[in-house]
């Protein structure tokens, strides 16, 4: 914002205080220390029943409860790798995707509601649920499709797009799924009640994925559902390396399956 020291002019002009009224919620929000609850971060291990590490940003700024969930992101979803002379960082998770997710929580969250932010961290995935429903006026289809014109919070997120936290209002779904463009496993929004749930998948790309499993990823997304026999007959690639193929895909969580013994069919997350 090029601010150096905030005086009561541009305290005005952020709509954080006013002579009437003094500080308001979104002011406290952003101070040093606050009474709200802010964001509650879980690494799980194998299962739910292992939890590797949590941590609790709360009490104090949302600003601060931002950056510090973002370092522990960057401690489990990013690496570095060596090539040539180059160290390059490279992400599990897109962190731009990640980056905007929590802003977009922080922003149109219900700040009345005594409740966290959710985020569960698993080795394939991050889950992040926020409380509060849609805002009045916005339905859960013009929700998926970014078109998000009411904020919750307009202060907060005035404040954040002065920041450069978010770029746009009411962008965010829309950035999320364009760091997954190239992705073959793409984040999941559910949309309750009293929250909403958004689900960024560790990123598979399609040049990581071997010509037999390209094809028979390219089968199942048209066909919807196959089975072993019916996979190995489309592509003549007999049962052993179907089944070879099919497990690379499971591991890398590109595919999934249902059912038992022979009726077993596989289909495209």
């Amino acid at each position: 914002m090029n601010i150096e020291k905030l005086n009561s002019d541009i305290l005005k002009t952020l709509e954080l205080y006013s002579d009437k009224t003094g500080f308001n919620v979104a002011a406290e929000l952003l101070a040093d220390k606050n009474s709200f609850m802010g964001i509650d971060v879980i690494r799980f291990g194998e299962n739910i029943d292992e939890i590797m590490e949590r941590k609790a940003y709360e009490y104090i700024s949302i600003l601060d409860e931002l950056e510090q969930v973002l370092q522990m992101f960057r401690r489990y979803y990013q690496y570095e790798k060596i090539e040539g002379t180059a160290r390059n960082v490279v992400d599990k998770i897109p962190e731009k995707a990640f980056r905007e997710a929590i802003a977009n929580a922080l922003v149109h969250r219900m700040w009345d509601v005594k409740a966290s932010i959710k985020v569960s961290m698993y080795s394939d995935r991050i889950e992040i649920n926020s409380p509060g429903g849609l805002p009045e006026g916005i339905n859960e289809e013009e929700y998926l499709n970014g078109q998000i014109s009411i904020l919750r919070n307009t202060i907060i997120g005035n404040v954040f797009f002065r920041l450069k936290y978010i770029e746009k209002f009411g962008t965010g779904i829309m950035r999320i799924n364009y760091a997954y463009k190239d992705a073959i496993e793409k984040p999941k929004y559910k949309v309750f009640l009293n929250s909403i749930q958004v689900v960024l998948p560790v990123f598979t790309d399609m040049k990581d994925l071997s010509t037999e499993e390209k094809m028979i990823w390219k089968l199942l997304r048209e066909k919807d559902e196959m089975t072993r026999s019916e996979l190995a007959k489309a592509t003549g690639l007999g049962k052993d390396k179907t089944i070879r193929v099919l497990n690379g895909l499971l591991d890398k969580n590109v595919i999934t399956r249902r059912g038992a013994g022979r009726g077993v069919k596989y289909r495209v997350n």
